[in-house]
């Protein structure tokens, strides 16, 4: 395997910009496009147990239909190549005992029966205990929907190492969204809600230069 140098990490991450104005004119090829998604589903996630699933929106309708309610999402509407709405898993699925969880350890994590209950039994408590989670239903969903931002950051991140340019978005009414994706039958409430959503296209522009906070602000060492 062929790894890259640090320069070429470092310089992903400084081209790396929430672009707020996409060329409409050009259009992510569909094999760097596959690229993206599949660094979102090979993202690591809390037991493996990947609460998420991602809508690749373009659908010029639900698109005007989600205008308003999506304001974050204006820009990446009118010029992004390709726009992602990630999806959190509700408490129905996640809830340590849930048919999900279940079926995640037996079917694609292919534990055996006497190792599945050991999980759950450890699961359990690290839901009950160690994070509470168990003490509202919007606990456990923010818990799942820290999971898609893992998800979300690895999109982002393998864009930028294409060259290719995203805006990761929180600017929208959860519930509004949550309520016309279900209207159009493509998102079952009951199971999943609306995390954040990614714009994913070219830049117009090129962005001001990246600020942030010196490393020794932000790092501290313990010796």
């Amino acid at each position: 395997m062929q790894f890259c140098d640090r320069q070429f990490i470092l310089d992903t991450f400084n081209f790396r910009h929430a672009c707020k104005h996409f060329d409409k004119g050009r259009k992510v090829s569909g094999e760097d496009f596959a690229v993206i998604l599949e660094a979102g589903r090979l993202s690591p996630s809390s037991f493996g147990f990947e609460p998420w699933s991602f809508l690749v929106v373009e659908n010029r309708q639900l698109k005007d239909k989600l205008w308003n309610a999506a304001w974050g999402a204006q820009n990446s509407f009118k010029g992004a190549s390709h726009f992602v709405i990630l999806l959190a898993r509700k408490k129905i699925d996640t809830v340590y005992d849930a048919a999900y969880i279940k079926d995640i350890m037996k079917n694609v994590q292919n534990l055996p029966e006497a190792v599945i209950e050991q999980r759950l039994s450890a699961f359990e408590n690290f839901q009950r205990k160690d994070f509470n989670l168990l003490e509202s239903e919007r606990a456990i969903f923010d818990w799942a929907s820290k999971q898609t931002y893992i998800a979300l950051a690895d999109m982002l991140t393998a864009a930028a190492a294409l060259g290719i340019d995203s805006c990761p978005i929180e600017g929208f009414d959860q519930k509004e969204v949550d309520q016309i994706l279900s209207a159009e039958g493509v998102m079952d409430k009951a199971h999943f809600g609306v995390s954040v959503m990614a714009g994913f296209g070219y830049r117009m522009a090129e962005p001001h230069s990246k600020t942030r906070r010196k490393t020794e602000d932000v790092v501290k060492w313990i010796e």
